[in-house]
């Protein structure tokens, strides 16, 4: 069984910056992705930043440049560094972890931190 719990969330002005973090417990064990994803108000959730085992990082077009995923192995905790916040950037975000035991892929989804940007 593993646990995940969104932290950072908040108000903050255009141009801002906020540090979202997903702490996991339980479990923890052959870890694939380390994601977090978003949904905006009458949108769909949508992949914003994913980082692979090996450290490879892809983000969405929209946040490339701004955001940046990273992770603590000792901590077992992963973070979403965002800057120069923009309205659009509005959202819930849900932290994610997928892991794989023998063939059984297992998916794990945080509870979702409010992210709001506006003046």
């Amino acid at each position: 069984q593993v646990q995940l719990v969104e932290s950072g969330g908040g108000l903050v002005q255009p141009g801002g910056s906020l540090r979202l973090s997903c702490e996991a417990s339980g479990n923890i064990f052959n870890i694939n992705t380390m994601a977090w994803y978003r949904q905006a108000p009458g949108k769909e959730r949508a992949l914003v930043a994913r980082i692979i085992n090996g450290g490879t990082t892809i983000y969405s077009d929209s946040v490339k440049g701004r955001f940046s995923i990273s992770r603590d192995n000792v901590k077992n905790t992963f973070y979403l560094e965002m800057n120069l916040l923009k309205p659009e950037d509005t959202a819930v975000y849900y932290c994610n972890m997928e892991t794989t035991i023998q063939t059984t892929i297992w998916t794990y989804w945080g509870r979702g931190t409010q992210v709001t940007v506006s003046s």
